[in-house]
């Protein structure tokens, strides 16, 4: 068998990896590369490999960097199944046409300042129509439910905790007389956060495939980020007198910010908050999260029973015109507004931060994880001034890091999942993370357990040996 770690491989977006038996391949994953103008340049080249090879995909869960380039698949020739949980599937049908979307709208704005010249960004790496024929092609899967995609093959879903329909993947893959077990975990949640329950244990695995994003450091407790979060928007609101700007993700952590504004308004900690969610796509993704009821925690259960028949609760107005979004750019204190992309590379949170970021009293949360070369990255990092629209705009705003909202598993959090093996896996691949992050969760996971681990490099293909149950030299 040969493994293929073709993104997330020293680095945390790109999710990509290619299972090669005798039987046939097979990918887990095809998401998008997020960043810089590189990254869509790399988005936009050829696969790695012969489209019409793959016999089927396995699919993690909906963020693009890791669903992103489905559509690209099927522009490429794919018409396999893609198997992912029914959440994922729903969630899919709103983030991959939005991704179309963006694409082609950037490859129009490209073309008409190209004023006729062949322009990197002037073609879009797929279409709406490919994101709706992918959608097709998705087979949903119940968590904990055996599913055989082909006769050398069975997958079984378990609950990552990380967004609604999120998966850790356990597959075995039947070589002549030997069976390998591989473990992908895809992008694992932090045990106790909110809405969602926390990530399944698994107890043993041949290869293990473990994501490292926050391999390296810790989050902030929980409680010390809710007493930021209030600190902060009550700060803004009522002594500074302006707006708290909040990119966020659509699908999850917009949703849970407003969870805990809420659960913040119950407990007497804020009051009178004015919330105004621009996005069409969290919206959609809000409506979606309360369908799949079933995978709320108790805790989410019971704030949505308070929030049904609350007397004192925030006011929460969800945008859906372009005219509406344009309307929020006249507010000038008072409000709170939640935006994608959560990374600010994209969308409307542009908009709202080209407004706010020169005034001193207004407030940024950064609540997420910002890859190398993102907008976001560059406030994180202390920029002062930073371009939106092709204007130099200066950052007078505060900028506040909230990453105890993070929807990734810290270093401790990582660790602990992993504790619950019962014997070592025989191979650990350590991906999904920055170069830093990963050599060292590597470290730790040699150092604690004697594990064999390895943090692959782009590209790189691996040979593993079934019977012996070994990588080859």
């Amino acid at each position: 068998m040969k493994i293929s770690f073709l993104g997330a491989a020293r680095e945390v977006t790109g999710s990509c990896y290619l299972v090669e038996t005798g039987a046939g391949r097979f990918l887990v994953d095809c998401g998008m590369v997020q960043g810089n103008r590189k990254a869509m340049a790399r988005n936009r080249a050829p696969f790695d490999f012969d489209v019409g090879t793959i016999d089927f995909v396995l699919l993690t869960h909906a963020h693009i960097d890791h669903s992103g380039l489905l559509p690209k698949l099927v522009k490429g020739g794919y018409n396999g199944p893609i198997y992912t949980t029914s959440a994922t599937a729903d969630l899919l049908q709103v983030l991959l046409p939005d991704s179309a979307y963006i694409q082609e709208s950037d490859a129009k704005r490209a073309r008409r300042y190209a004023h006729g010249k062949t322009v990197e960004g002037a073609i879009p790496a797929y279409s709406i129509d490919d994101a709706k024929q992918a959608l097709t092609l998705l087979q949903s899967v119940d968590y904990d439910t055996d599913v055989t995609p082909r006769a050398d093959v069975r997958c079984r879903y378990r609950d990552a905790g990380h967004i609604l329909g999120s998966a850790i993947i356990e597959v075995w893959v039947t070589e002549g007389d030997n069976t390998t077990k591989i473990v992908f975990s895809g992008d694992l949640g932090q045990p106790g956060r909110p809405i969602l329950r926390d990530p399944t244990p698994i107890e043993d695995a041949d290869i293990l495939f473990i994501e490292s994003t926050y391999g390296n450091r810790m989050h902030k407790s929980h409680g010390a980020t809710l007493d930021e979060l209030a600190e902060v928007v009550d700060n803004t609101l009522n002594v500074k007198g302006g707006n708290v700007i909040v990119p966020a993700f659509a699908v999850g952590r917009t949703q849970e910010i407003l969870y805990h504004l809420h659960r913040l308004t119950r407990q007497g900690r804020l009051h009178d908050l004015k919330i105004f969610v621009d996005s069409p796509m969290a919206t959609k993704a809000t409506k979606i999260t309360k369908k799949h009821f079933e995978l709320f925690d108790e805790q989410a259960r019971d704030l949505v029973d308070w929030h049904g028949g609350a007397e004192h609760q925030p006011y929460v107005n969800f945008t859906a015109s372009v005219d509406e979004s344009k309307n929020l750019n006249r507010i000038r204190s008072g409000a709170i507004i939640i935006s994608a992309s959560g990374m600010c590379n994209a969308g409307r949170i542009r908009h709202h931060l080209r407004n706010n970021l020169t005034r001193a009293q207004c407030s940024v949360l950064i609540t997420g994880y910002q890859a190398e070369g993102t907008l976001g990255r560059r406030l994180v990092d202390g920029a002062t001034t930073v371009r939106i629209f092709g204007d130099e705009i200066p950052v007078n705003a505060s900028i506040h890091t909230l990453n105890g909202f993070s929807a990734h598993a810290d270093q401790a959090a990582l660790l602990d999942w992993t504790n619950h093996f019962k014997t070592a896996p025989k191979q650990v691949f350590v991906v999904h993370g920055e170069a830093r992050a990963a050599e060292e969760f590597s470290g730790l996971l040699k150092k604690r357990y004697n594990w064999k681990s390895l943090v692959p490099e782009h590209g790189q293909t691996v040979e593993w040996n079934a019977q012996a149950q070994r990588l080859e030299q």
